[in-house]
C-alpha cells in the first residue's frame, strides 16, 4: 500500500478528518469541496495507482492506495463512501460498527444545495428523464444544475452560485447512505431486479431506492408499477402516470378510436404521440413522468410541451436520428443485449404496427455467448426485414432459423454496416415494403467492427446523413 505524508496512525479522530473512501469522479469532487470548506483530508482507494489521483487539491496529504485503509476508518470523524464501495467493504464495516457516519457526496450536496431538487431514480430510464426535465427547466429560463448517477458529480453543481433547481439522478448505491434527501420533487420511475448481489435480495434493493422520498415535499408515481409507491403520509402532494387514461389532475394516454394516442392529464389532450421524437409505449411513460415532475417543480406546462417536441432522447439509446422519405431511423446502438433490443423492438414497433408499418431491424456484432432465438416471437410480430452484421452474424441467422421463425421475415447477411444501408434502400424501395421505421439494435458487442457502441451509433447516424443527402440531390 503506498502512502503519502504522514502514517494514519499520527491522526487522532477529535481532528475532523473527513476520510474519502474511492477515488473516482464523485471521490475527487468531494476531495476539492472538502478541501475548500476548511476541512483536513485524506483519500484511500483499492487502486495502487488511481487515474484521478494526480488531480487531488494538494491539501490532501494523506493518500493511503493499494487497498481500502482499515486504521485510517477508523480515525476518521467522517467517511464519504463512493457509490461504487459496497458497505460490506471489511473495513467500512468495522468502521460503521464503530458508529463512524458515512455518507456520500449526495447528502453533502443535500446539506450545502439551497436551490430546490428534483430527484430521480428507478430501474430504467433515469438518464432520459432526468435530462429530459434539465431541458425542460433550461427551456423555461430556469438556471437549472444537471447532475448526480448521470455523469456529472452532484457536488460540482454548487459552483453555480445561481442556480435554481438541481436534477439529480440517483443510483441505489448513492441513496442507501443519503438521509433525509427533503427533494421538492421525488419519483421511482418503475423497479425491476437489479444489483441484487449489492443490495442481497430484492427488499434491500427497493428500500434503498426508497430513500429517495424521505422528507420529499411531493412525489411522482407509476400506476403501472406497485413498487414505486412511497410508504409517505396521503396528505403529500402525488401526480402518478401510466398507460391508461387518467383520472382528473393525473397523466396517462388516451387514446381515440382512430387508434391515435395522446398524452392526456385528466380529460385534456395535451399532445399527439406523433408529434414527439422519441417513439415507443415506454418513452411515453417517459414523457408523463418528466411533465409531473416538472409540474411540481413549478415549470410552466407550454414549454414542457414545446421541449418534448423537440426531445430526441439521449445519444445511441434509441435515439431518432431523422426521417427519409418517409422511413424514421432510430440509433439504438446502446442495446448490446438480446433483453435491450427486445424492449427497443416492442417498444417502437407497438408504434408502427397500428398503420401497417414494420420495422426493418440491423442486428449483430459479437453475440456473447446469447441465444438469438428469443428475438424470434417478437420478430415476427413487428418486423419484416432482419440485416445481419459482424462477426456472428451466421450464428445469429441459424438461431432465427431455429426459432420458427416467420416466413414473412426476410433475413439478409450484410456483413459491415455501411453494406447494410445498401440493403436497406433495396429493401425500402420496393412498393411491397411495409418498413416504415429501420433500428439499429444490435444486441451483440460492437468491437469485431468498431471501438464500442458510440462509434457503431456515429457510424449509423452518418449513413443515414448520407441518404437524407442523397435524397434531396435526387428531388
Amino acid at each position: 500500500m503506498s502512502t503519502s505524508a504522514a502514517p494514519a496512525t499520527l491522526i487522532h479522530k477529535g481532528s475532523g478528518l473527513q476520510v474519502v473512501v474511492g477515488l473516482g469522479q464523485s471521490g475527487l469532487s468531494v476531495a476539492h469541496y472538502l478541501t475548500e470548506q476548511g476541512y483536513r483530508v485524506a483519500v484511500t482507494d483499492n487502486n495502487s495507482t488511481p487515474v484521478l489521483a494526480e488531480q487531488l487539491p494538494a491539501a490532501v496529504e494523506i493518500r493511503q492506495f493499494g487497498g481500502i485503509d482499515s486504521e485510517l476508518l477508523l480515525q476518521a470523524a467522517r467517511i464519504i463512501i463512493s457509490p461504487g464501495i459496497s458497505l460490506a467493504t471489511e473495513a467500512v464495516a468495522q468502521a460503521r460498527q464503530a458508529n463512524i457516519p458515512v455518507v456520500s457526496d449526495i447528502q453533502l450536496f443535500c446539506e450545502a444545495c439551497s436551490a430546490p431538487i428534483v430527484a430521480i431514480t428507478g430501474s430504467n430510464a433515469k438518464s432520459t428523464v432526468t435530462t429530459l426535465v434539465g431541458q425542460m427547466a433550461g427551456d423555461a429560463g430556469v438556471q437549472v444544475g444537471v447532475g448526480g448517477n448521470i455523469g456529472v458529480p452532484a457536488l460540482n453543481l454548487l459552483a453555480n452560485k445561481e442556480m435554481e433547481l438541481a436534477v439529480l439522478e440517483l443510483s441505489s448505491f448513492q441513496l442507501e447512505t443519503v438521509t433525509n434527501l427533503g427533494a421538492q420533487v421525488a419519483t421511482v420511475l418503475n423497479m425491476s431486479p437489479d444489483h441484487l448481489d449489492r443490495h442481497g435480495d430484492m427488499l434491500g434493493y427497493h428500500q434503498a431506492k426508497h430513500r429517495i422520498f424521505q422528507g420529499a415535499k411531493s412525489v411522482v408515481v407509476n400506476r403501472e408499477d406497485a413498487l414505486t409507491r412511497p410508504l409517505v403520509a396521503d396528505n403529500l402532494p402525488r401526480i402518478s402516470v401510466g398507460i391508461h387514461a387518467p383520472d382528473k389532475g393525473q397523466y396517462g394516454l388516451i387514446t381515440d378510436p382512430d387508434g391515435q394516442i395522446y398524452l392526456a392529464r385528466g380529460t385534456e389532450r395535451l399532445l399527439s404521440a406523433d408529434k414527439l421524437s422519441v417513439k415507443g409505449r415506454h418513452n411515453l411513460l417517459n414523457a408523463q413522468a418528466a411533465l409531473a415532475l416538472g409540474e411540481l417543480a413549478g415549470l410552466p406546462l407550454e414549454s414542457m410541451l414545446a421541449t418534448l417536441q423537440q426531445f430526441t432522447g439521449l445519444d445511441h439509446r434509441c435515439q431518432f436520428v431523422a426521417s427519409v422519405t418517409d422511413i424514421d431511423y432510430f440509433n439504438d446502438s446502446k442495446g448490446t443485449n438480446i433483453g435491450s433490443t427486445m424492449a427497443a423492438v416492442e417498444g417502437l414497433g407497438a408504434v408502427y404496427a397500428p398503420k401497417d408499418g414494420k420495422l426493418l431491424l440491423i442486428l449483430g456484432g459479437q453475440a456473447k455467448g446469447q441465444q438469438f432465438g428469443e428475438l424470434t416471437p417478437l420478430i415476427n410480430q413487428y418486423v419484416s426485414q432482419v440485416l445481419i452484421i459482424g462477426e456472428d452474424a451466421k450464428l445469429i441467422e441459424q438461431h432465427l432459423r431455429d426459432t420458427e421463425l416467420s416466413d414473412d421475415v426476410r433475413l439478409h447477411q450484410c456483413q459491415t454496416l455501411d453494406q447494410a444501408f445498401t440493403c436497406v434502400q433495396q429493401v425500402t424501395d420496393s412498393s411491397l415494403s411495409q418498413v416504415q421505421a429501420v433500428l439499429l439494435s444490435p444486441a451483440c458487442a460492437s468491437f469485431d467492427q468498431f471501438s464500442g457502441y458510440a462509434e457503431r451509433g456515429e457510424r449509423f447516424s452518418q449513413l443515414v446523413q448520407q441518404l437524407m443527402t442523397s435524397d434531396t440531390a435526387d428531388s
